[in-house]
């Protein structure tokens, strides 16, 4: 599997049976999984969608009520979902390229995104619980 290094953003050959062995990058040498949502934005965000992780992203704004009171719930499905899946955020403000490329018209949107194609769209902020079922019932399978 190739698997984008969220510090330095190289790419990793990872056999998917060490995704559990708390992997390190090769070029930076720092952890591939931290268990938190990465900010990604135009120079970045393709080294992570193209990866062999589904990548789940959150379109948001800090001026957003709805954004910043969905961020913990995001948050915590990143602890839950990592190395599996791969949890970044994307501020449209910051990132009005990205926004336009996926025409995100609402926010937050959430999309699921793997090897570079989109698979899955939401708009709007979930509960907890509702996020993690729609997130099962769209995240693709990751060899084990």
């Amino acid at each position: 599997m190739l698997i984008t290094c969220p510090h330095c953003h190289r790419k990793n050959r990872l056999e998917a049976a060490r995704l559990n062995a708390a992997p390190n990058c090769g070029a930076c040498k720092q952890a591939l999984f931290t268990g938190l949502p990465l900010a990604l934005d135009n120079g970045n965000f393709a080294r992570h969608a193209d990866s062999d992780l589904p990548l789940v992203v959150d379109f948001w704004a800090a001026w957003c009520g709805p954004c910043r009171q969905f961020a913990p719930v995001f948050e915590q499905a990143a602890s839950k979902l990592e190395p599996r899946t791969r949890l970044a955020k994307v501020d449209t403000e910051a990132a009005p390229e990205l926004a336009a490329r996926f025409a995100i018209r609402s926010i937050p949107t959430l999309l699921i995104v793997h090897q570079g194609k989109e698979i899955a769209r939401l708009n709007g902020a979930l509960p907890a619980a509702e996020f993690m079922r729609w997130l099962q019932t769209n995240l693709p399978a990751v060899p084990a």
